[in-house]
């Protein structure tokens, strides 16, 4: 066991951590998680732990459904949101096969790939996600158009303004 490993499980035990929750993303980035008891974190860091991966469209055919999730300590984090009462934290997970090889649909490895590749052709690269959010003037979609109403245009498009 490494250090960061260590680091994760020693926190989950000080902080009296109620659930970690594993986070994997789909081929298109929609967030999946899947929630662990603390007790279980040790043995999903040495062993992984096991889904069906063709339960989520686009990862695995059915043939080849079975997969682990492999937790990167390194990303673990107290979730601020759920306060202190009852702390759940957070890992986000590399996909890969039951032999422990990586998942040609894991997205984190897709990215990891491509850096590498370019690294190779002598480029440098550096990623971060992008936050979207809209602020809509209500839930109620606009009887006209069946859209939703945005708080301000600036997001748009000037065609879709003029509309």
């Amino acid at each position: 066991m490494d250090r960061q490993q260590e680091f994760v499980l020693r926190t989950i035990e000080d902080r009296d951590v109620r659930f970690v929750r594993l986070w994997f993303t789909d081929v298109v980035g929609t967030l999946k998680s899947v929630a662990l008891a603390p007790a279980e974190v040790e043995s999903a860091f040495d062993e992984g732990l096991g889904f069906d991966g063709s339960s989520i469209e686009g990862l695995s055919r059915v043939y080849e459904s079975d997969m682990l999730l492999q937790p990167d300590p390194s990303t673990f984090q107290l979730l601020p949101w759920r306060g202190d009462d009852e702390p759940t934290s957070r890992m986000f997970c590399d996909l890969k096969t039951p032999d422990g090889e990586p998942s040609a649909s894991d997205p984190r490895g897709v990215l990891r790939r491509v850096l590498n590749k370019a690294a190779d052709m002598g480029f440098t690269c550096y990623t971060a996600p992008e936050i979207e959010f809209y602020l809509l003037r209500s839930s109620e979609l606009d009887p006209k158009t069946g859209e939703p109403t945005p708080v301000d245009y600036e997001a748009t498009s000037i065609t879709s303004r003029a509309a």
